[in-house]
């Protein structure tokens, strides 16, 4: 499993019984995890007075009960900082569990910079959420093309950029359906060095184009293998979908990636847990590298 443990401003502090107990900055959240499936003894003192906690709906979807929590607040990461608020369906406009791949990816685009400080590493974030993959790849040196379709998200992720100093980075953001985008690319001759994927299981794209992960996701990456350079740096997948386990994911991207030789690995991403040493599993990721 890959850990993202090198977390100063955020943990997870405890879990029992479909929730999980977070330090975000200043701020302690209860959400609930589906992972989270043993009931174990509360007795971090964080359970019983936190500054928000997510309450599951049995009728589907859920509502937050506020003690002491702001609208915005923000977290770093290393270099990065983040801007967070409570979002209506639990999150808090960031996976933390990311910043395993985040230290991956940048370390492949500081060595090729390093190896050659005069190429530009051009990477497709798709799916790009918040930014997250986006800041990190930018602060790596990389020119990153971001695209999601919700302008909203667009709009968080250039604030998130700006709050880690990247307001002027070579950051291009696209309010679009991927995989439209990534079509039109392909006609334009558009080639990158890597692409971020991080799809949804199910979502619509601006004019009411409906995505589902299990029916999408193979000719998505078949199509997106076309807009990769001759010698591509890395490829990156994240699934939060039940049935993307690795092993999934590794023959996805084998049968696709083959012609570019390379190695691919997949496998669990994970949050350790302050309380018991153990890891929460939060996902899969499968990756490739030049």
């Amino acid at each position: 499993m890959w850990i993202a443990d090198g977390w100063k401003d955020y943990e997870v502090i405890d879990t029992s019984d479909g929730e999980k107990l977070e330090r975000w900055g200043d701020y302690l959240l209860v959400r609930p995890d589906p992972q989270v499936i043993w009931k174990t003894e509360r007795k971090e003192r964080g359970w019983f007075k936190p500054n928000a906690h997510y309450h599951r709906s049995n009728k589907g979807g859920g509502e937050w009960e506020f003690f002491d929590l702001p609208k915005q607040w923000q977290i770093s990461y290393k270099e990065l900082t983040f801007n967070l608020q409570p979002f209506s369906f639990k999150h808090t406009g960031l996976f933390p569990e990311q910043a395993a791949n985040w230290d991956w990816f940048s370390a492949l685009i500081k060595k090729a910079k390093a190896e050659n400080p005069e190429r530009q590493i051009k990477v497709l974030n798709l799916f790009a959420y918040t930014g997250g993959a986006t800041v990190a790849a930018a602060k790596a040196g990389a020119a990153v093309t971001h695209v999601d379709a919700s302008k909203g998200m667009v709009t968080w992720a250039k604030e998130n950029a700006a709050s880690s100093g990247l307001a002027e980075a070579p950051i291009r953001y696209i309010v679009d359906d991927c995989q439209k985008f990534v079509e039109r690319e392909i006609r334009r001759g558009n080639h990158y060095d890597a692409v971020i994927m991080d799809p949804p299981s199910y979502g619509r794209g601006p004019k009411g184009e409906i995505w589902k992960i299990e029916e999408s996701i193979h000719d998505f990456v078949k199509l997106c293998t076309g807009v990769l350079t001759e010698q591509p740096l890395f490829f990156l997948i994240n699934s939060y979908t039940t049935g993307l386990q690795p092993a999934v994911l590794a023959y996805l991207m084998g049968t696709e990636l083959k012609r570019f030789g390379g190695k691919i690995r997949a496998d669990e991403i994970g949050l350790p847990v302050t309380s018991n040493g153990l890891v929460l599993p939060c996902g899969a990721s499968g990756r490739w590298e030049a």
